[in-house]
């Protein structure tokens, strides 16, 4: 008896399980877990400061504490990555310790003491940026380069939802409680990292790849460049203009878009990183960059609008698929991209800190937001996020030919197996009763299949 092809269910149901082991797999795990603990983390701690700063007995403080914390994070991540490779595994497991400890030390902010406040925020920071490059690095040496983006993309799409939950349990407790939280957040993160690494050995051979390169050779390189210069673009832009967001919609609801757009960001994450494997990560760069373009060219011609209910909701939606798309694809897959046979901690070094030193922008022009153009300054960053498209045009594609001629190989082979299959099964019918007429549609939709196949083929014979 002729065996019945697959059923359009079954073959869902099977490739929903392919897709569900490329990601979750048993040598990225500690990597899945060490950045989802991380981002989750780092960005919950950021919208904590925020809210306490915020309150008016700490007053012009927040400014000092800002600076101190962002410049606190970037020079240890440029400390960090200088560590010699065979302390690198030890650096990991420090520094998630290092980072319950920082967090648990919030608890004794006082708005009396700048000195001490000061203190304990540059040990936050220093805990943030010491082991940030070492951990994506880790990421992109067990997350081969085929699955890469895949993983960063299920990766954020679990921190957009993490974010969110935790984020509403939080806004019901006090500052207090919500470091706590986040005190004990960490500290499983540490505690599943270490279990999950229980064969040092492999590990260090692991992290260890690669040649060394320093800074200087890096910015030297052409195609670092076409990446970096938009990436500073990018940051720039986008926190210098957060003051005149807060003042145009209000700082209330501004919070509220910011954090709702982590249920986007946790949609269209996953999406930038699967197209970013299928089809290369230049085009979802640039998708994310001309969607932001866009963003800020309604602003700007919604500028002078009073009812801003609705025009936030289209800023919520078009900003948390930008920033979906990439921070899935630029900040974590892109660098390690580029480092592929070198040690990667310098490459993520150069994402990272422009990221972090432009939060900086945000705090300096704040006092001065409200004399500042809305209608201006919303179109001068439509501007330059779309000129910033220009450098990117002439990127290299991260993502390896081979990769891509292997992925049209295997949809050629898909596609050859759905017509035998479906030969075998007419043919087979035919063994039983008469034949019946072909409907004309599916006589078009196999010989558009077979076309395609045949295209494919030509490829490789």
């Amino acid at each position: 008896m002729l065996n019945p092809p697959y059923s359009r269910s079954e073959q869902k149901m099977s490739s929903t399980k392919t897709l569900r082991q490329k990601i979750f797999q048993k040598e990225t795990a500690p990597a899945f877990i060490l950045l989802l603990n991380t981002f989750v983390w780092y960005l919950l701690i950021y919208f904590t400061l925020t809210t306490i700063f915020a309150k008016p007995e700490f007053g012009s403080q927040s400014i000092d504490l800002f600076a101190v914390y962002f410049l606190g994070m970037a020079i240890a991540a440029i400390a960090g990555s200088q560590i010699p490779v065979r302390y690198r595994l030890n650096l990991l497991n420090i520094w998630l310790l290092l980072g319950v400890l920082a967090t648990f030390c919030l608890t004794v902010l006082s708005s009396n003491d700048l000195l001490l406040n000061s203190l304990i925020i540059t040990f936050l920071g220093v805990s943030i940026g010491l082991g940030l490059p070492s951990c994506l690095s880790y990421f992109a040496n067990k997350a081969s380069i085929e699955k890469r983006g895949l993983i960063g993309g299920a990766i954020w799409s679990l921190v957009g939802i993490s974010v969110l939950i935790l984020g509403l349990v939080a806004s019901t407790t006090g500052a207090f409680f919500v470091i706590i939280i986040l005190g004990i957040w960490r500290l499983a993160g540490s505690m599943s990292f270490i279990f999950l690494n229980q064969k040092p050995e492999i590990i260090q051979v692991q992290g260890s790849r690669g040649q060394t390169i320093s800074f200087l050779t890096l910015i030297r390189k052409k195609e670092i460049l076409l990446f970096l210069l938009p990436w500073v673009m990018f940051t720039v832009i986008n926190f210098a203009e957060k003051p005149m967001l807060q003042h145009f919609f209000g700082v209330n609801q501004y919070s509220i878009v910011e954090f709702a757009e982590f249920a986007f960001i946790g949609i269209f994450a996953f999406v930038g990183g699967l197209l970013a494997d299928i089809g290369g990560r230049k085009r979802v760069i640039i998708a994310g960059f001309v969607m932001l373009g866009f963003e800020y060219a309604i602003l700007s011609v919604f500028s002078s609008s009073i009812n801003t209910i609705l025009i936030s909701y289209v800023f919520m939606t078009l900003d948390g698929v930008t920033w979906g798309l990439l921070f899935s694809v630029f900040f974590t897959v892109v660098w390690g991209d580029l480092g592929e046979h070198y040690e990667k901690e310098k490459f993520y070094v150069l994402g990272g800190v422009p990221l972090l030193l432009a939060n900086l922008l945000a705090v300096l022009i704040t006092p001065y937001a409200a004399s500042i153009s809305l209608g201006g300054a919303f179109t001068v960053a439509s501007f330059f996020l779309f000129a910033a498209v220009i450098p990117l045009m002439y990127t290299p594609e991260t993502l390896p030919e081979k990769a891509l001629k292997d992925r049209d190989l295997k949809s050629y082979l898909a596609k050859a197996q759905k017509i035998v299959e479906k030969e075998t099964a007419r043919k087979g019918t035919s063994l039983l009763r008469e034949k019946e007429p072909e409907k004309e549609d599916e006589v078009e939709e196999s010989n558009a299949e077979y076309n395609e196949a045949c295209k494919l083929a030509e490829k490789y014979y």
